[in-house]
């Protein structure tokens, strides 16, 4: 059952006013956010980097399933984004604090199933990938570790989504800020064994990610226990699933979350088809991702504000307001990916020589810079209409287009890298030309503005 605080309103009022100062309101925490997490990803590479190149393939390789377990509870925070910035739009709270719950309870479930069957079929995927037996050994302890500890990943993304859908970024950043930062700190102590702490290498960067998770999860629940969100729910868990309320979330959630499944499972693939010029490729494709996501996290926070004042704007009968919100989210995010673009093309070796000293790798990451430093842009459209798109409760359009453009990489960098024989660079290609064209389909289909009539 929800409650109500006396106060159950938006802290802000992101339908009236200032387009602008509401994108930055929203956009400012979520960037910083994301770009925690960024520097959370940057400090684990690098410790682990310090252990050698087998080490670091095992956790990069991992990497495209974890990617996979963050698609599942995004089909959840997705959909209860939409959900309840349209219902604090409409000014119906009793209804948002329905659906968060239901969004909490299923997202408990289905992390017990997700640590049970990735407990059970760890291997499978670096069987797929085709990595080195020694990569192949590491990534499985590796995983096993981190799917112990999935409930904490899908309580904290839950949370997330459901804060800054009521317009509250602020105090995710201050949460999942905080979870980093201990991710960071207990990363060099468990890995390298300081102090009195034994030495675990890859299994301790995998125990320092659960644990922060863990933690963040919990304050997130203290927060939620004394009202933060302006409404509360009960946070009892209990079998008193509502099923309407679920297919609900989950009919917008899943074509989005599908997207990014599809995603991760192609990036198996990629990843096998760069395992065919070595463990030093594998390892550059786990460099360059981790500096290209600086750009991806600016974009992802545009997103969340584009997503907020879609859904809020929409659930206030305000289409016009809401299709303004979103082509300003995303033409601030095309100018700072535009920047981070120029550093990556006019940078390139200072950026890779930071993370590891071999000079194989080196060359291969100062590659993959360059090329994608042509794709920065287009990568900003696609990602912050797509969180417009998914405002609105319309999350097909994109899904198509992620779709597609994704499937395509694979048949694209086996035909530039292994048949045209461009080598490693094939795969680069591959990856920025779908992406310029998956940015310039999207912001077609936005422009059409069929979104501003869908019904949730």
């Amino acid at each position: 059952m929800a409650h109500l605080t006396p106060e159950a309103k938006p802290k802000r009022d992101l339908t009236t006013g200032s387009i602008t100062r509401s994108i930055l309101y929203l956009a400012g925490p979520a960037v910083a956010t994301m770009f925690l997490e960024t520097a959370f990803s940057i400090a684990d590479i690098f410790w682990v980097g310090k252990l050698g190149a087998v080490s670091l393939a095992a956790v990069i390789s991992s990497a495209f399933l974890i990617w996979i377990i963050w698609s599942l509870v995004g089909g959840i925070s997705i959909g209860v984004t939409a959900l309840v910035a349209r219902f604090i739009g409409a000014r119906q709270p009793d209804q948002a604090a329905f659906s968060a719950r239901q969004s909490y309870l299923f997202a408990i479930f289905l992390a017990l199933a997700i640590t049970i069957s990735g407990l059970l079929f760890t291997k499978w995927p670096f069987v797929l990938m085709g990595t080195e037996p020694d990569v192949t050994l590491l990534g499985i302890r590796y995983l096993r570790i981190i799917f112990v500890g999935a409930m904490g990943f899908f309580l904290i993304d839950v949370f997330s989504a459901i804060f800054r859908a009521a317009g509250d970024t602020k105090t995710p950043l201050l949460v999942i800020g905080g979870s980093l930062a201990l991710n960071i700190i207990l990363d060099p102590i468990l890995i390298f064994g300081l102090g009195p702490f034994p030495r675990m290498e890859t299994d301790g960067a995998a125990l320092a990610s659960i644990v922060s998770q863990a933690v963040g999860a919990f304050l997130f629940i203290r927060l939620i226990s004394r009202g933060k969100l302006g409404f509360r729910f009960s946070l009892v868990p209990s079998l008193n699933l509502d099923l309407s309320m679920v297919w609900r979330i989950l009919r917008i959630g899943i074509p989005a979350s599908s997207a990014w499944i599809l995603f991760s499972v192609v990036y198996l693939f990629i990843n096998k088809i760069v395992a065919l010029f070595g463990t030093e490729a594998i390892a550059a494709l786990g460099i360059g991702n981790r500096m290209e996501s600086l750009s991806f996290h600016a974009c992802m926070g545009f997103s969340i504000a584009a997503s907020t004042l879609v859904g809020q704007n929409l659930g206030a009968q305000k289409p016009e307001r809401s299709a303004q919100a979103a082509w300003q989210s995303a033409g601030i995010a095309v100018l700072i990916t535009g920047f981070v673009g120029i550093m990556f093309f006019a940078f390139p070796k200072h950026i890779a020589s930071f993370f590891i000293s071999d000079p194989r790798v080196i060359g291969i990451v100062i590659w993959y810079l360059k090329i994608v430093a042509l794709s920065q842009m287009f990568m900003a459209l696609e990602i912050v209409l797509e969180g417009a798109f998914a405002g609105a409760g319309n999350t097909v359009p994109p899904m198509l287009v992620s779709i597609s453009g994704s499937l395509a990489r694979i048949p694209l960098a086996y035909l530039l890298a292994v048949h045209w024989g461009m080598g490693i660079v094939g795969v680069w290609w591959a990856i920025t030309s779908t992406s310029i064209v998956k940015g310039i389909v999207l912001t077609y289909w936005f422009s059409r503005g069929r979104w501003k009539t869908r019904k949730i």
